[in-house]
């Protein structure tokens, strides 16, 4: 082959190679149908500008991380909090909460003050969420959000009102919607709050006039405690202690769920025991690991209020030891 054919055949190469990625580059948002009508409904009942808000879907395509990642996984490990726990209740995390409730004691302070919510607690799911905001999120909010709002069925109603609330959101606070970063589902700054909670629950705690839970620690913690004292937070009670089984507990004990409903007392009389108050209501919860016993503790309310922010038994309870592990450590 001679040198000219030789390059016209590196030119139709690369060219074949741009036309194979734009083809796989999804089309922009704003060639929708479904997402033109999710602006001019937001016209009608918000008062969006519709031609605005697709010019800034015009900017954002489906992302194909996102779905990914939003997925369960096609062959699914077994729960195991033997292996769940790790990941939060580990040295970096405690020094880094211990760090955190020194350099921010007064703000923590004055939260329990207002929410009744210790100060450990609000460090801990700070530190579970984002390790005290250094892993706050890089994706596109808008893009994700509209990604899982038009791409992904199963949920898709739940994110389409998220995305209203972000558009909200960035409206009411002069935001560009396509600068914000968060996680892939949705979630925004150091406390990771959906849009429709950040709108309902979040606080301007350092007295800006605005709230900014990106960058504004205050804010953050003020926002946390917030948002546990309205799902209920009962100030100066407990919130969970291990229990034992005489055998496996039934089965109906463990689907009443992780709100409290079941009496200390009839739970001693089917083979659960613990220290609780025998008048107490609480729920059973059951820490599993595969090839090991199960862990069981009681639950009380405030257990149940940190599954609000995240609807997990291994959730809670890893910001529950966290925050004792945080509190034992913390120089006095």
């Amino acid at each position: 082959m001679n040198l000219k054919h030789t390059l016209a055949a590196l030119v139709c190469a690369a060219l074949t190679s741009l036309n194979c990625a734009a083809a796989q580059t999804p089309p922009s948002f704003a060639r929708e149908q479904a997402v033109i009508d999710f602006a001019r409904d937001l016209e009608q009942r918000q008062g969006f500008n519709a031609d605005e808000l697709l010019a800034q879907f015009a900017q954002t395509r489906p992302n194909s991380k996102v779905l990914q990642l939003i997925k369960p996984p096609t062959s699914p490990l077994q729960r195991s909090w033997e292996r769940y726990r790790p990941r939060f209740l580990n040295e970096r995390r405690i020094d880094g909460g211990i760090r955190f409730w020194q350099e921010n004691q007064a703000k923590l302070a004055r939260a329990r003050a207002l929410y009744g919510v210790p100060e450990e607690i609000i460090v801990a799911i700070i530190g579970v969420e984002t390790e005290y905001g250094r892993n706050t999120g890089g994706f596109r909010v808008l893009e994700a959000l509209a990604t899982l709002a038009f791409h992904y069925p199963p949920r898709a109603e739940f994110f389409r009102t998220e995305l209203e609330q972000f558009l909200l959101l960035a409206r009411e606070n002069n935001l560009d919607p396509l600068a914000v970063k968060g996680s892939f589902a949705g979630a925004i700054g150091i406390p990771q709050f959906m849009p429709g909670s950040q709108r309902r629950y979040a606080v301007d705690f350092d007295g800006d006039q605005r709230v900014d839970l990106g960058n504004s620690v205050d804010d953050a913690i003020g926002s946390v405690g917030r948002f546990l004292e309205q799902h209920g937070w009962q100030a100066g009670q407990g919130i969970a202690v291990p229990a034992s089984s005489q055998g496996e507990p039934e089965r109906s004990l463990l689907e009443a769920g992780l709100r409290p409903s079941l009496k200390v007392t009839e739970l001693s009389a089917k083979g659960v025991f613990s220290d609780a108050d025998p008048a107490a209501t609480v729920a059973l919860i059951d820490l599993v690991s595969p090839g090991r016993e199960t862990e069981y503790w009681l639950g009380f309310d405030n257990f149940y209020v940190i599954t609000r922010y995240n609807r997990s038994s291994f959730y809670a309870m890893s910001v529950f030891q966290l925050a004792e592990e945080i509190r034992k450590r913390m120089p006095r």
